[in-house]
């Protein structure tokens, strides 16, 4: 496998926004298809949504996908066809597998505009039960390392679980003038929820810039300033799995 470090910048993803919505998009999603960015690894969709008070999107369905919700600000009050909800906040963890078929609906749960990170991956096998999961991390994230959030690796105590053995999403929150190492894993995205870092063979990347790394080995990153990043976790992609 050949290693690559691709650096995709804030400016350059597709955009959406309407009166209550503000959505930037790190792959192909809706009407923003473009046949060369349907994936990394096994992550399909990576959304940085903004959505104003009183807002959200209604009651839809999914299907034979593991979605994680990441609240950066705000609050957001969630429901399903499964029975569940409740309002995430940050440092809430949410993994909702949509299995044969869920609906769900997502609302500002706050006065000022809620900013949240959803991301989805391919499970392990198509048809599963749905199912929903949450815990609240926010301890956790004290330490400035890398915690996991969501994952099914079998090595991982994450906080929830997903189907999907060859994937992990990780956050820290890094203090001024700290470091982390990234997971040797064969394919990585590392994203930059807030703040600006500077990670190893990429250099500098502020606010909403992303890396699709490939092969890269254990990457560091650094920081001057407070900063949260995103970390996917991979080890197989889309057209490699068994």
């Amino acid at each position: 496998m050949q290693s690559k470090i691709d650096v995709r910048r804030s400016a350059s993803r597709d955009r959406t926004e309407t009166e209550w919505l503000d959505s930037r998009h790190s792959f192909s999603f809706g009407v923003h298809y473009q046949p060369d960015n349907t994936h990394h690894g096994l992550l399909v969709v990576h959304n940085d949504d903004v959505v104003r008070p009183g807002a959200g999107f209604d009651t839809h369905p999914h299907r034979d996908m593991e979605i994680v919700t990441w609240v950066l600000e705000g609050s957001l009050a969630h429901a399903d066809s499964m029975g569940n909800s409740g309002v995430i906040h940050p440092g809430l963890a949410q993994r909702m597998s949509a299995g044969r078929g869920v609906l769900h609906s997502e609302k500002n749960d706050s006065a000022e505009p809620v900013r949240f990170v959803q991301a989805w991956v391919t499970p392990d096998e198509a048809g599963i039960d749905p199912g929903y999961e949450q815990a609240d991390i926010a301890s956790e994230l004290l330490t400035g390392e890398l915690t996991p959030v969501a994952s099914g690796l079998p090595r991982h105590a994450a906080a929830v679980r997903i189907k999907q053995k060859d994937a992990a999403l990780s956050a820290a929150r890094l203090r001024p003038g700290t470091s982390v190492q990234l997971p040797d894993a064969p394919y990585l995205h590392v994203f930059v929820a807030s703040g600006a870092v500077e990670l190893e063979n990429a250099g500098l990347l502020a606010q909403g810039d992303a890396v699709r790394a490939t092969a890269a080995g254990g990457l560091r990153v650094t920081t001057g300033e407070p900063a949260e990043i995103l970390v996917w976790e991979m080890h197989t992609t889309l057209g490699e799995r068994s």
